[in-house]
């Protein structure tokens, strides 16, 4: 790989990192408040909220995000007038569709099935403004490898939502101090990518650019569209048939492992698609990247889905409290099987992106969605316990059509994702068969936490007998000294 080219991803990735630990730290400190302050169906409430809000959200942004980082632009001004286009198309496609929201606010709440909260609806809409402002800054910042920004503009935009709904909910404004804890956010994002970013809005506007934008953004959209749709059906489903605290357990048990996973996922998934497009015409680099990032990620995230699924009571227990243990099982299962599809599945939808076939990430999602609708409909009929294991396993399924694509299409070496990894699936197998046995004989909540790290020693020791991972594990250690050491000097 080329030096350069290194050097700005292992800095870009540490920005992206320290952004992702830090604001995972916060979210889930906020989340253990609020869980214990509000219901389960206050959760159900803003979860159906928030599906509108990104569905016209996914819309408002057109897609464009992608087209800005992997477009190779021959000089900076091509670049600022694309993000021109771009932020007035977005501005505008926003004032449409919170038009929408605002006129037809009480039957899209009853279609979502939450009849008779059509208010919360267009005041939460008003964060597409926002987001206007900010997704397109964020491209830039992203396209630069210039996460050290992002990670200042993450770090405020998580503190206030935090300084904001707690008080809120403690004085009882229920789901409006979740609402207005996430515009207040958006609104703080906003205003710093825009003072801090050298690009400036103008007058600007070419219909010739949103062409050729939309002839690649079109495509993103359609696969974010599909996205959304995989991540969101569930949520219509269940708060259609069993109702407002069903949806708060089910959305919240999801929130409560994605907040958990992304940690690392998130940290990494930016600075892959910006790595891979800056290489997406050398076969060799570009396979190098990928693996190298697929397998530092595979080393943290599924011993962590692993674990989250042995000690998914105490994990419950400890983030949301004793009346959200009837989530208990389904943040297990979905941990475990999210850990699998972020290895095997999620860098390969970068990959397509990166080599400008945005079309098969399309199709994949697609794919996927025909076979998940199913699944939940049927599920939520035989209760909730059912749809639990009917859609962690069914989320399965896209990492095969994942690796057919990858082989098929972009002709990339599929076996090799399961060659880098193998040791990571043995060492946490190996911790997994450890949990089991201590939690059978030593079955307390008490003993259980201190078994916690015990498991986390069992899976390094495992993994460190393996050269690759060796390597890996104690370079980082040995950079992170040095780092220190020049600190203190």
């Amino acid at each position: 790989m080329d030096k350069s080219l290194k050097k700005q991803i292992a800095n870009a990735t540490k920005w992206s990192s320290v952004t992702e630990i830090i604001s995972k730290m916060i979210v889930p400190v906020t989340n253990m408040i609020l869980a214990r302050l509000l219901d389960p169906s206050v959760f159900g409430i803003v979860a159906t909220v928030n599906m509108v809000v990104s569905f016209c959200d996914m819309f408002a942004t057109a897609g464009f995000q992608k087209y800005l980082v992997q477009h190779e632009y021959k000089t900076k001004q091509e670049l600022y007038k694309g993000t021109t286009v771009a932020f007035w198309t977005n501005l505008g496609l926003s004032f449409v569709l919170w038009g929408i929201l605002v006129v037809f606010r009480d039957p899209i709440a009853s279609f979502v099935g939450n009849e008779g909260y059509g208010v919360p609806i267009a005041v939460a809409g008003l964060s597409l403004f926002l987001t206007a402002f900010s997704s397109i800054q964020t491209s830039l910042y992203r396209r630069i490898f210039d996460f050290k920004t992002l990670f200042i503009n993450r770090l405020v935009s998580t503190i206030v939502p935090f300084v904001v709904t707690i008080p809120l909910a403690f004085f009882g404004f229920g789901y409006w101090s979740l609402i207005v804890g996430t515009i207040s956010g958006y609104l703080a994002q906003a205003i710093i990518l825009t003072v801090k970013s050298e690009w400036k809005p103008n007058l600007f506007y070419s219909f010739s650019l949103l062409k050729e934008m939309l002839s690649f953004s079109i495509w993103t959209l359609f696969e974010t569209f599909a996205l959304w749709a995989s991540g969101w059906v569930d949520i219509f489903i269940v708060s259609n048939i069993l109702g407002k605290y069903y949806t708060g357990l089910y959305k919240t048990g999801q929130g409560t492992v994605t907040g958990i996973l992304t940690i690392v996922t998130s940290a990494t998934t930016a600075v892959l698609f910006s790595s891979l497009s800056r290489v997406q015409n050398d076969d060799k680099q570009f396979t190098s990247v990928f693996f190298i990032f697929q397998k530092n990620v595979a080393l943290l995230v599924v011993p962590l889905g692993v674990g989250l699924y042995m000690f998914r009571d105490i994990v419950t227990l400890i983030l949301l409290g004793e009346k959200w243990m009837e989530a208990s099982t389904f943040i297990g299962i979905w941990g475990l099987c999210t850990s699998l599809v972020a290895t095997y599945g999620t860098f390969s939808r970068e990959a397509y992106r990166a080599k400008g076939k945005p079309k098969i990430a399309l199709v994949v999602q697609l794919l996927h969605l025909a076979f998940i609708i199913p699944i939940c409909f049927f599920g939520v009929k035989s209760g909730f316990n059912t749809l639990i294991y009917a859609r962690s396993f069914g989320s399965l399924q896209i990492i095969v059509l994942h690796l057919i694509f990858m082989k098929t299409v972009l002709k990339f070496d599929v076996f090799g994702m399961f060659k880098v990894t193998y040791p990571v699936i043995i060492s946490s197998a190996v911790m997994g068969a450890t949990a089991f046995l201590l939690r059978t004989y030593l079955d307390t909540y008490v003993n259980s936490i201190f078994l916690i790290p015990v498991c986390g020693i069992v899976y390094f020791a495992v993994v460190m007998l393996f050269s690759d991972y060796r390597i890996t594990i104690i370079d980082f250690i040995t950079n992170s000294k040095e780092k220190l050491l020049k600190k203190e000097k």
